[in-house]
């Protein structure tokens, strides 16, 4: 698959279509697989028509050759808009997360007429000065940069680096499940086909058209942010919500940059409220 302006985007529902529909929009290098699905259900049986999708180069979506990806992040906010319209959604509620969070403020800003309402989780404000917030933690700098040192397209190596990556990145409040955790990350490569063309993620470039625009946001916002989130300190989730006359802040105490499932009955609870506050 090589197209480039109308890439093959993979999506997955749950629910009831009559429900309120929400698009989740993951991040960096992952797949529609970290929305788990025990989580797309629990969001589903609070009453909510929920989609996932694979992003490019994740899943079993377009795939680009490593190195130079030829789309933007604009392209990255159409493709959720695609799906959308691949369901006949005309508007829907988006949730994003990490670099999905970004996504998902730029698809409420370019196509705000498609979008109910936002919740970001995990992320930072897209746009923004962000450089005099606290940047990512040195420990996780450092295990970052150990992923050049890995042979991306050896299976092995990979998945290694993956359970290291989340272990480095997980909740302080409850524990790891590293076992549970490989198990997801190999079916998750094995289903995608490797990781190698994830990489392309870190190199997408955004488009200097949306700087300091943060504030023309009319959907409700959301923000969902661990307090112990080392990528992302929990001062960019508290910036967002700032920027954004209105909007709501939730706290995961001891959150890292992740979904833990112990802390899925406040997430679900925070979203479902939000979408449909009656």
């Amino acid at each position: 698959m090589t197209t480039i302006d109308h890439p093959e985007i993979i999506s997955e529902a749950f629910g009831d279509p009559g429900n309120p529909p929400l698009l989740l929009i993951m991040g960096a290098m992952a797949s529609m697989l970290w929305w788990p699905e025990a989580f797309c259900r629990k969001l589903a049986n609070a009453g909510l028509y929920v989609i996932r999708y694979d992003n490019r180069d994740t899943g079993r979506s377009t795939k680009y050759a490593p190195g130079e990806p030829p789309y933007t992040f604009d392209d990255m906010a159409d493709d959720a808009v695609g799906a959308l319209d691949s369901h006949g959604i005309d508007k829907a509620h988006v949730a994003g997360m990490s670099m999905g969070g970004m996504i998902a403020q730029l698809v409420a800003l370019k196509h705000p007429s498609r979008v109910a309402s936002l919740t970001v989780i995990s992320s930072s404000p897209m746009g923004m000065d962000t450089s005099h917030l606290p940047r990512t933690t040195d420990a996780y700098i450092k295990h970052s940069a150990e992923g050049a040192d890995v042979d991306w397209s050896d299976r092995g190596q990979v998945i290694d680096f993956m359970v290291r990556d989340i272990r480095a990145i997980a909740s302080v409040a409850h524990p790891f499940d590293e076992a549970a955790m490989r198990a997801f990350i190999e079916r998750d490569y094995d289903r995608s086909g490797g990781f190698l063309s994830a990489t392309n993620h870190f190199l997408v470039k955004g488009s200097d058209r949306w700087k300091g625009r943060l504030g023309e946001l009319t959907a409700p916002l959301l923000v969902i942010h661990g307090t112990a989130d080392p990528i992302f300190p929990i001062e960019h989730g508290e910036a967002l919500a700032e920027a954004v006359d209105g909007a709501k802040l939730l706290r995961v105490e001891g959150g890292g940059h992740e979904l833990h499932p112990q802390d899925w009955p406040d997430v679900v609870a925070a979203i479902a409220a939000h979408i449909r506050p009656d």
